[in-house]
């Protein structure tokens, strides 16, 4: 067979090896929001912000990956009751939004409990 042939098919297999590994380097990534309560902002803002650390977590078991990145990502306010309140009016917000490396939370007071924050961020995946 004609050396052409063999270089050829070397490039071709080449290729695609790279492009596999290429695709298994690529992340899967989503968006969370956790929100939670407490009797001070502080302690619904830490509680929202562990609830998407642990979903975290959760997500790099169910899909076994091997490690995730996190970072913040304001999403929208989400009540607890929306019978009650479905929405969050933007003028109860408690400002400023608090954001860390890994969680944008934003807080306000809440119906049935004092406050209530809802953290957002963005895991990506491998």
């Amino acid at each position: 067979m004609p050396k052409q042939f063999f270089r050829t098919a070397a490039i071709a297999v080449i290729a695609a090896a790279t492009l596999g590994l290429a695709s298994q380097a690529h992340a899967a990534c989503t968006v969370i929001a956790a929100t939670n309560s407490g009797p001070t902002k502080g302690s619904a803002l830490a509680a929202s912000q562990r609830a998407v650390e642990s979903q975290a977590q959760d997500l790099k078991r169910k899909h076994g990956w091997r490690s995730v990145s996190i970072s913040a990502r304001k999403v929208k306010a989400d009540p607890f009751w929306k019978a009650v309140r479905p929405v969050v009016p933007p003028e109860i917000i408690i400002r400023p939004d608090t954001r860390t490396t890994h969680a944008h939370t934003t807080c306000w007071p809440g119906v049935v409990v004092p406050f209530v924050c809802t953290s957002g961020a963005r895991i990506c995946g491998q």
